[in-house]
This record gives structure tokens, C-alpha cells and sequence, in this order.
């Protein structure tokens, strides 16, 4: 080794592996350590109650993230009396101007991010609920919820369990939001001596219920809500009339059972839909306190109602009272869009009918009355589409793809058209065609004459074409499986788009298949090259030939 090293013909590499020394990584969304361990923040948080999670620090990082000018804050009445410390230090360490929304907030419906963003608000910030109105529906405005886990005497909860209930029980555990972590970490502790479950109605967290929204449940021995108040409580009582209930108050630590009439609330409420089976006159009611009027379902009344042949006036109301109602004398039955347990739990308080929208579908004979009244409003398995988050409902979420850059573009259309030519065809018989995932389509040559995109049906005849040729073009959207979809969802990336020859009949046309991913070699037996990628959210851009499918198709 000695005499290689010293050899004048021979060259030692150095040896290269140097030490390098890195800070630690830090998540985009992760709150900086000079923020956590601030100590003028830490004392100004003293001032909360420590076992109130406000999030200040996640709260403070986010108003500099985005650099909020404006912060908008939102709380429940219970949480009301923290508002103005919490104001107080957003402003103090972030120097933003901070706004109080006073109005009354029942629940995560209640969500007002249209008044804070006409308020000029940056940021808004919901306390003490769920995520009920995703933060991609709040456009213009940034939104944050935080929760407010609040910390119990889990040990005592615990026990209490164990007191009243047998090892081996089969228990179910809800609550509101604030007290869903406290559930996780209870049912772990438990599910050695207990079955337990934490039952889910999505969009919702396991083991969360609404007023208007909770889970049907099976097999279960009993029920235990952690909370006080009976409001949400009754919600899973009367979608589980049979199951026994029991609440624990984590404030007074009283274990209690709990009952709810559900055969007298049905009289009830079937005596409210009789009145409106035979009204010609009906009013429906928009909720408009934030969030909790749903357009949707508004709209699909108002068509079912006029389907039926009946009139209808339309109101909007922040709040609806008894009151307010008896102005309108000419009205025969009310139907609220706003909160089901308005109808349910005041229904008796006013003169008229004040029928759900599951109950006016009732009475309009679209559905028929259920043993187990449902708790559905906001679930995603709801029952029809008088329902917030029914299929037919949910906002179409727009797929977010990489669009191709001018190489890649330009080099798939020369693939695709270079395939077509090698079969014996000429440049004329290409077609650039641009299809819409609104399930229309509309010719981009100037060829043909535009086709705007249409929703009714999956399938477009394009006329215009010289000579009186007529394409059949079968659109984005043939891919999915129902035609209830065309012209909501948006296509998948890899859409096949078919053209047969423009001789044949219309009845003759067949898409290539009807699956939702197909590839280029569906199209083999059409002897046909297309471009079958969509790189775009809004359209499809496909190559196509008119004239290039064999006669044995």
C-alpha cells in the first residue's frame, strides 16, 4: 500500500465524506418553538381556563402565516365569556384587528364566514365545532375551527362505568366535539374489560353526534352520552328509541338515565303531516343564520312542491319564531330549511304546521314514514335528498391535476397523430375536439360549427359539418357508471372518447365502454388511435377520426 501511495503514476482519491450539519426540519403548518415558548404568551394564556384547549398558539401562527390585517371570531354562547381575553391576545401578539361575532350560534350550521368576509375579515375563527362546512366552501376567506377539547376527571368517568355496567358489556360512547378525544382515550382504557365502540355518521368523527345528525346503532347494551344538556343527547335517543340511554355530567359527575317519549313526539309530528297533505298554499322558510339554510334542499322543494300542482311563498329568516309566522295568514303549512329539532322539539308552539323537509316529503307521498324517525341532516348516508350531504347534494370537488407543459402536449398530439396517418389516412381526417365534463361538447376547428356543452343527456350529435356530415360524439362522462352523475362529477384522467363513422346511424354508435378507467386498448377493435388523457380540470382535449372505424364494428 506504502509503495502504491507513493508511486508518481498513481492517483489517490480524496475521500469525500464530509459531515454535514442541519437544523432540524420544521412542517410547513408546524407553529414555530419562539411562538410556543414565548413566556409573555404563555402568561397571557394563564388567563383561560387550563383545561380549555383555545388553541391560542396555533391561532396566533396562523394570523402571521397569512398575514390577517382582520380576524373574525365566532363562539357558541357557553364560550361567549371567553371572547374578549381571546380577542384581547390575538391582537396583542399579532397586532391584527379583531371582531367579535355577537349573533346568536347554535351549532356548526351557524358558521357566518359570509358576514365576516363583508366585514372585511382575513381569517375567521369557529369555536367549539366541527368542520360541518368544509373550508373549501368559505371562499375568499381563510377559515380555522378549533375544537376546544376540554379536559374531565376521565379517572371517575371511568369508574363510574365500571360501577353500573357488567365486564363484557357492549357499550356505545358519544359526544359533542369538545369531548371527542376524551372518548378515544376512554374507550382504549375500557376495551379490555368492555366492547366498545364509537359510533360514526360521517362527515362527522367517531363518536361525535348533532342535534340533527346521529348514528343508528346495533348491537348494543346501552348508550352513554359524556356532556351536559340533553339536546344532543335526545338526537341519538330518537334515532335508537330502543337502545337504553344514560349521560354522564362531566361538571356535576352525575351519572343519570335518561328517557325520551319518541311514540308521543311521532303523534305528533304524523299529525302535522296530515294538516299538509291536502294544503294547496305552502311557505318555505330559508334559514339564513350563517350557514344553516341549505340552497339545495331549499330548491328541491320548491320543484317537488310545484310537481305536485300547489303554490308556494318563499321567506327567509334568521330566526323563526310564532310570532313572526301569524303575520302570514294565507299560509297553509310551513316547511323550514333550517333546523330540523325546530320542527320537532317547538312544533306544538305555532299555529300552523311547521313541517321538516323529510316530513313535507311525507306528506307529499315521495317517501314514506319511517319506524325510527331519522337523524340524518347533515350525514352522508341520509335518506333522501331533502338531506344537507345526500349524493345529490354534495358540491362537486374539482380534481386538482398537473397540466401538461408545451412539450408534453404538443408530443402526445404528434404520437397520436402520427399513428392515425401511418394507418393511410390524411391530416384532414383529424379533429381537435375539446370535451366539457359537463357532459357537452364543442368542436374547437373551424370545421364545424361551436356546440355548446349540454347537461341533460351523455351523448351530443355535432351538425354543421361540411358536406352534412353529422360526428356522434360520446362524452366525458359516458365513463361513469349512472347517468344521475353526467354533468356533477368531473370526468376521471383517463377518459376514452370514441367516434364511429358518421355513415352509420345514430343507433349504431356505442361508446367504447362504460367503465369508469378505460385505456387505449378499448378501442383496438375500432381500429381508431385517440388521445385518451385529460390533463385539465375543465376539459378533455382528445384527437379524434371521423372516418377511421372498420366496417366489422
Amino acid at each position: 500500500m506504502a509503495d502504491t501511495i507513493h508511486s508518481p503514476g498513481v492517483v489517490v482519491a480524496q475521500n469525500d465524506k464530509r459531515k454535514v450539519f442541519r437544523g432540524p426540519r420544521r412542517a410547513p403548518n408546524q407553529i414555530p418553538e419562539e411562538i410556543l415558548n414565548d413566556p409573555k404568551l404563555k402568561q397571557a394564556i394563564a388567563q383561560l381556563p387550563d383545561n380549555y384547549n383555545f388553541e391560542i398558539h396555533k391561532t396566533i401562527w396562523k394570523v402571521k402565516q397569512i398575514r390577517a390585517k382582520r380576524v373574525a371570531l365566532q363562539f357558541p354562547e357557553g364560550l361567549l365569556l371567553y371572547a374578549c381575553t381571546i380577542a384581547d391576545i390575538i391582537q396583542e401578539f399579532t397586532g391584527a384587528d379583531t371582531l367579535i361575532m355577537g349573533d346568536v350560534t347554535y351549532g356548526a350550521c351557524c358558521v357566518d364566514d359570509f358576514t365576516a368576509k363583508a366585514l372585511g375579515a382575513n381569517l375567521f375563527v369557529h369555536y367549539g365545532h366541527s368542520c360541518l362546512v368544509p373550508i373549501d366552501m368559505t371562499e375568499g376567506i381563510q377559515m380555522l375551527y378549533v375544537f376546544v377539547d376540554i379536559k374531565i376527571d376521565t379517572l371517575h368517568f371511568m369508574e363510574t362505568v365500571r360501577h353500573n355496567f357488567s365486564r363484557g358489556s357492549c357499550l356505545a360512547f358519544v359526544s359533542t366535539i369538545q369531548f371527542v378525544t376524551t372518548l378515544q382515550s376512554v374507550s382504549h382504557e375500557l376495551k379490555e374489560e368492555y366492547q366498545v365502540t364509537l359510533p360514526q355518521s360521517k362527515p362527522l368523527s367517531p363518536g361525535e353526534i348533532l342535534g340533527c345528525t346521529s348514528p343508528r346503532l346495533a348491537n348494543v347494551d346501552a348508550l352513554i352520552y359524556l356532556g351536559d344538556g340533553r339536546f344532543h343527547l335526545e338526537s341519538i335517543m330518537i334515532s335508537n328509541p330502543d337502545v337504553p340511554a344514560y349521560r354522564y355530567d362531566p361538571y356535576s359527575k352525575i351519572f343519570s338515565r335518561e328517557y325520551y317519549d319518541t311514540k308521543k313526539m311521532h303523534q305528533i309530528r304524523q299529525e302535522a303531516i296530515a294538516k299538509a297533505v291536502h294544503a294547496q298554499k305552502f311557505g318555505i322558510i330559508l334559514g339564513t343564520l350563517g350557514r344553516q339554510g341549505s340552497p339545495k334542499v331549499f330548491e328541491h322543494l320548491q320543484t317537488k312542491i310545484a310537481e305536485c300542482g300547489r303554490s308556494y311563498v318563499t321567506v327567509l329568516l334568521s330566526e323563526i319564531f310564532p310570532e313572526k309566522l301569524k303575520l302570514f295568514q294565507d299560509v297553509d303549512v310551513w316547511v323550514q330549511v333550517a333546523c330540523p329539532r325546530l320542527s320537532i322539539d317547538w312544533g306544538l308552539a305555532f299555529d300552523k304546521p311547521l313541517l321538516t323537509p323529510y316530513e313535507l316529503s311525507v306528506a307529499l307521498d315521495h317517501v314514506t314514514w319511517q319506524k325510527v324517525y331519522p337523524m340524518d341532516y347533515y350525514a352522508y348516508d341520509s335518506l333522501g335528498a331533502w338531506t344537507v350531504n345526500n349524493e345529490t347534494q354534495r358540491p362537486v370537488r374539482q380534481r386538482k391535476v398537473r397540466p401538461l407543459t408545451k412539450g408534453e402536449e404538443f408530443g402526445q398530439l404528434n404520437l397520436q397523430s402520427s399513428n392515425i396517418l401511418a394507418s393511410g389516412k390524411t391530416e384532414s381526417d383529424l379533429r381537435i375536439t375539446h370535451v366539457h365534463s359537463a357532459c357537452g361538447c364543442k368542436l374547437s376547428d373551424n370545421s364545424c360549427s361551436p356546440h355548446q356543452p349540454t347537461t341533460g343527456s351523455c351523448e351530443t350529435n355535432i351538425g354543421g359539418c361540411p358536406g352534412g356530415k353529422d360526428l356522434q360524439l360520446t362524452c366525458a362522462c359516458k365513463s361513469f357508471a349512472s347517468e344521475e352523475q353526467c354533468g356533477r362529477d368531473p370526468p376521471p384522467t383517463s377518459v376514452v372518447t370514441c367516434i364511429e363513422d358518421s355513415s352509420k346511424p345514430a343507433s349504431e354508435v356505442l361508446p367504447c365502454s362504460s367503465a369508469v378507467e378505460v385505456n387505449e386498448s378499448s378501442c383496438e377493435s375500432l381500429k381508431t388511435r385517440i388521445r385518451t388523457t385529460s390533463q385539465t380540470t375543465d376539459e378533455n382535449i382528445c384527437v379524434i377520426n371521423s372516418k377511421s372505424v372498420s366496417s366489422d364494428t
